[in-house]
């Protein structure tokens, strides 16, 4: 169950992270509800046993999974962030937050049992990232989806635009074969779409 007493990270707060660690947030505000809606919509959560998110940030996305989940259903979510993960772990007591880099992904759901998830949505800054470090994510999220599992991840419109963008498109369509994009949601700050990757089956 969400809690609602918690006190929230306000806009100011999620600015200075920014300003701290532009690379690791690259973004001066949170996810919309819009955006969430979306990427639950096409990674299809609300049929997924376990989802895992990279990422969660101040629990923007986290909120929106937590209400589409179905019941009975496992979420894994790590961030680097310490303040994010406090955060996180205030507001959604049904995550299972952990404070560590998104590439030990694997470990962590062995830890809960796990052998993969159905669902991983990201909400990393990829076009962000160098060559190597997207290169990694990229393996870590293959090798811990199941047969048929989707990867979800957002980047903003500008993004196509930049040859660490290009570099990452080119590098998810490599990986995974079969890569949509949704359509662009306006009501998010920059505009932003998602990229979903299916693994085979």
């Amino acid at each position: 169950m969400i809690n609602e007493h918690a006190k929230p990270l306000s806009r100011l707060d999620y600015f200075l992270q920014f300003i701290s660690q532009p690379q690791a947030i690259a973004s001066v505000a949170p996810s919309s509800q819009a955006l969430g809606d979306a990427m639950m919509r096409h990674g299809r959560v609300a049929e997924a046993n376990t989802v895992v998110e990279f990422g969660p940030g101040t629990g923007a996305i986290t909120q929106v999974i937590c209400r589409t989940l179905k019941p009975g259903a496992a979420f894994l979510a790590i961030e680097t962030n310490p303040k994010f993960v406090e955060l996180i772990s205030e507001h959604y007591p049904e995550v299972h937050v952990v404070e560590d880099d998104a590439l030990n992904v694997g470990k962590h759901l062995q830890k809960l049992g796990l052998a993969n998830c159905d669902v991983l949505i990201s909400g990393l800054p990829f076009a962000a990232f160098d060559d190597g470090i997207q290169t990694g994510l990229l393996d870590a999220a293959y090798e811990v989806l199941a047969p048929g599992g989707r990867f979800v991840t957002f980047t903003y419109i500008h993004s196509p635009l930049l040859p660490r963008g290009n570099r990452f498109r080119d590098k998810l369509v490599d990986k995974f074969g079969s890569v949509e994009r949704t359509p662009v949601i306006w009501r998010n700050l920059p505009p932003a779409f998602a990229y979903v990757a299916l693994k085979p089956a």
